[in-house]
């Protein structure tokens, strides 16, 4: 009965915003388990050097994390389903964990300078992968609707 009384606005609300938090959540989890594996694999321990007040692994670090929500949400934007949200936002995110790596190794001196704290050296290589975020994100929309 109190449907029937729901603007057609509302009950789009109603039936879409679950929806809408399942996703986000699936694409969390996924985001969490590409930062834990980026986390792991780089060489500088940069949690470590953030506990130790280095702002340059901070903001290195922080734009790992907008690195890998920028094609995440591309992927998301572009999946029609759950199954879509998850093979497209992993392989992304294994895209784009290769992206930093090869940043890091074409910009190698970068990631020394920032374990020295050189916030200059840390707006680079920010700007490198967050960049590279953005192509590879561009390049989901064409690719996922196939």
């Amino acid at each position: 009965m109190l449907h029937a009384l729901l603007s057609p606005e509302l009950q789009a609300w109603a039936t879409g915003f679950p929806v809408a938090l399942l996703h986000a959540g699936v694409a969390l989890l996924i985001l969490a388990a590409a930062a834990a594996l980026h986390i792991l694999i780089t060489a500088r321990r940069e949690l470590h050097l953030i506990g130790d007040g280095n702002l340059a692994a901070g903001i290195s670090l922080g734009s790992v994390l907008a690195g890998l929500a920028i094609p995440l949400g591309a992927a998301i934007t572009a999946s029609a389903s759950m199954v879509d949200i998850a093979v497209w936002g992993i392989s992304t995110l294994l895209a784009q964990l290769a992206v930093f790596r090869l940043i890091d190794l074409l910009l190698h001196d970068l990631p020394q300078r920032i374990v020295r704290g050189e916030v200059a050296a840390a707006a680079v290589l920010a700007g490198a992968r967050i960049g590279g975020a953005l192509v590879l994100a561009a390049a989901i929309g064409p690719s996922a609707a196939g």
